[in-house]
This record gives structure tokens, C-alpha cells and sequence, in this order.
């Protein structure tokens, strides 16, 4: 049973709160899917508005690293496939922030919060991207992250974030092969293009591992979702299937994974490796990676530049509004 930590008031209101409670332990148990007109726990409504408003503001701060390489991308082809996977992110972010409003909060006040720098969103992407290969590792190595973390979250214990991530993972899989193959082409090209696919990948590898999250005898919150089932792996299961699927990959392009203590081990069927630079993770986490100042600067610019946009549409529906309670008149 979960306990909700408030004080049962006066008048039989308390009874009815603890068969609510009951109700909403039943449907967890049984993995019955939880609806915004369901009753649920303060914690709950709480633990999923910050999950699901950090993947929000994830998918839209994400779209940055990469949609300043559509101007730069090497063929035509190159620049439209981009373009139409930055328009994807966008997506994404609109799918989850409708999720999230479900629980409550407008998205206006989420908006502010990233804007501020209280919310807080994957540190993957406060990592530059210095070349073409940049480009394609984060298809291949993050969006291949994402979907092994997503694909479970289909599956979660609450309805809108389980059926918005439906169609994400759908499209985060070419994302993931677009990535793979730009890669590819990389890595099979001239000797200066292999360099490059390697520095990338050497750039990358760690900060995609940390992806998953702190280790879960460090994370703070790993324990209370999944037994709410709002997430079903914990962050090292997850990182280790990360691994397990990463590395037949970079070998099969003929790259290597820097990291010298990996190593397949038969007795558990699974490659062993390293520890990540934690305190690297965390420092970004707290705003002072590499890209950090740089990602909020763009976002806040990006707002206020489309100030006009917001204003018109509101107008726009404002006369809209109006000339339908006209014509009802």
C-alpha cells in the first residue's frame, strides 16, 4: 500500500480518502491504467508532472544541437532529412506537454519554469556539436538511448504519457537509423571522415551512458516510480541495455568504444564497463556544462522573438470567439 502523508480532516473525510487510496493501490497492482479523472496521489500527480514536463522541455531544448546543422549538413538530402527530424523534436515536446496539462499545470507555467532555470531537461544535449558526425552519433547513440528508455514508458501506469510515447518511439527509431547511417557513411568513408566518426564517438560515449540517470543506489526518485510504475527498469538495467546493444554496433562500423575496462563477460552474457565521470553528470545537471548558458540564452530568445506569433493567435481565437457568440445571439 502507498500512504498519502496528509492528516485525515474531521467528518468522515478521511475514510473516504483511504478507499481512494485503495482504489488507486488496486488499479497500480493489476496494472490498470491511471486517467486524468481518476483520483491519484499528491506524490504521484507530482513525481509524473516533473518526469513529463523534464522529456517536454528535453524534446525542445534537444532540437538545438542539431537544427544548427541544417545550413551546414553536406547534400540537400542531408539538410531536408534533418530539417524534417528537428520538426519531429518539436513534435514531441507538443505531444508531452499536452500529457502534462492533463495532471494540472498549464503550459505556460512550464514554459516559465525552463525559461527560468528552475525545470530542469537532459543533460545530453548541454554538450556541443562540432562536426557532421556530431550530428549522426546523436541519432545513433542518444535517440538509441531514448527509445530503450521510452519503449518501457508505453507501458506505464498513466494514460496520456503512455499513449503520446506510442508515436515518439515510433519516430525516434528513424531517428535512430538516420544517425546510424550518417555514421556509417562516416565510418566507412576516407580516413579524415573515420577520424571524425571516431572523435564524435569518443565525445559522446560517456555522456550518453549517463543518460539513463544517477546509479540507482544515488537516484532519488528511481524507487518511488517504479513502484508507482510510472517507469518499469531502473536507470543501471536500462544503461546496461544500452551497452549490451551499443557496442556489437561501433563494431560492426569499425569503431571503438573508449572505454578500457569494457569487456564481454559469458558467465553473464553481458559487457562490462567502466564507471561514467559522475561528477561531470552532476555539474551539468546543476547548469555549468558546456552548453548550458548557451541552451537557455536560445530558448529564452526563441520566446520572446515569437511574442508576435503567441499575440496574434490569441487574437485570432479571441474574434473567433466572438463571432461565434454572435451568431448564436
Amino acid at each position: 500500500m502507498y500512504t498519502q502523508l496528509v492528516e485525515a480532516p474531521e467528518g468522515g473525510i478521511g475514510e473516504a480518502r483511504s478507499a481512494e487510496q485503495a482504489i488507486f493501490d488496486d488499479k497500480i497492482d493489476r496494472s490498470i491504467t491511471i486517467e486524468p479523472s481518476d483520483w491519484m496521489p499528491d506524490a504521484y500527480r507530482k513525481t509524473l508532472l516533473r518526469q513529463i514536463s523534464q522529456h517536454a522541455h528535453s524534446e525542445i531544448v534537444g532540437m538545438l544541437p542539431e537544427g544548427n546543422w541544417i545550413s551546414r549538413a553536406p547534400s540537400l538530402e542531408r539538410k531536408l532529412i534533418l530539417m524534417a527530424k528537428v520538426q519531429d523534436e518539436a513534435g514531441h515536446g507538443l505531444y508531452l506537454y499536452s500529457a502534462a496539462e492533463t495532471l494540472g499545470t498549464p503550459r505556460d507555467e512550464m514554459t516559465e519554469a525552463l525559461l527560468s532555470g528552475r525545470a530542469k531537461y537532459s543533460s545530453i544535449f548541454n554538450y556541443p556539436t562540432l562536426t557532421w558526425a556530431d550530428v549522426g552519433t546523436i541519432g545513433w547513440l542518444v535517440d538509441g538511448a531514448a527509445i530503450i528508455n521510452q519503449i518501457p514508458l508505453t507501458r506505464c501506469s498513466y494514460g496520456p504519457y503512455a499513449r503520446a510515447l506510442v508515436r515518439v518511439c515510433k519516430e525516434e527509431s528513424f531517428h535512430q537509423r538516420q544517425g546510424f547511417d550518417i555514421v556509417s557513411t562516416l565510418a566507412h568513408g576516407s580516413p579524415e571522415q573515420h577520424a571524425m566518426a571516431q572523435d564524435a564517438l569518443n565525445r559522446w560515449w560517456w555522456p550518453s551512458v549517463m543518460m539513463f540517470g544517477p546509479p540507482d543506489s544515488e537516484s532519488q526518485h528511481n524507487e518511488t516510480s517504479m513502484r508507482w510504475k510510472i517507469k518499469l527498469f531502473s536507470n543501471d538495467d536500462l544503461r546496461q541495455k544500452f551497452v549490451d546493444q551499443t557496442v556489437p554496433q561501433a563494431e560492426a562500423l569499425g569503431l571503438t568504444i573508449p572505454d578500457p575496462d569494457l569487456r564481454y563477460d559469458e558467465s553473464t552474457g553481458h559487457y562490462a564497463f567502466g564507471t561514467p565521470d559522475w561528477q561531470e553528470f552532476y555539474d551539468v545537471v546543476k547548469g555549468n556544462g558546456p552548453c548550458n548558458r548557451d541552451r537557455l540564452r536560445a530558448r529564452r530568445e526563441a520566446y520572446d522573438d515569437g511574442a508576435w506569433v503567441r499575440d496574434a493567435a490569441l487574437a485570432h481565437a479571441e474574434k473567433r470567439a466572438a463571432r461565434a457568440t454572435s451568431d448564436a445571439a
